[in-house]
């Protein structure tokens, strides 16, 4: 739920700026927190291990 609100707070923070150095940033940012969300849905699903390889 946490990862969740982050994105959530990212996406409104990047809705308000203005600031095209600021936007990135919070692009990916956000493009970073919503692949780790992926990451640990896919891990919950089954569909990835999260074991490692070795």
């Amino acid at each position: 739920m946490l990862l969740e609100q982050h994105i959530e707070e990212l996406r409104l923070e990047l809705n308000v700026s203005v600031d095209p150095v600021e936007r990135r940033e919070l692009e990916l940012e956000l493009e970073l927190a919503r692949a780790e969300l992926a990451v640990i849905i896919a891990e919950q699903d089954g569909q990835v291990s999260a074991e490692p390889p070795f």
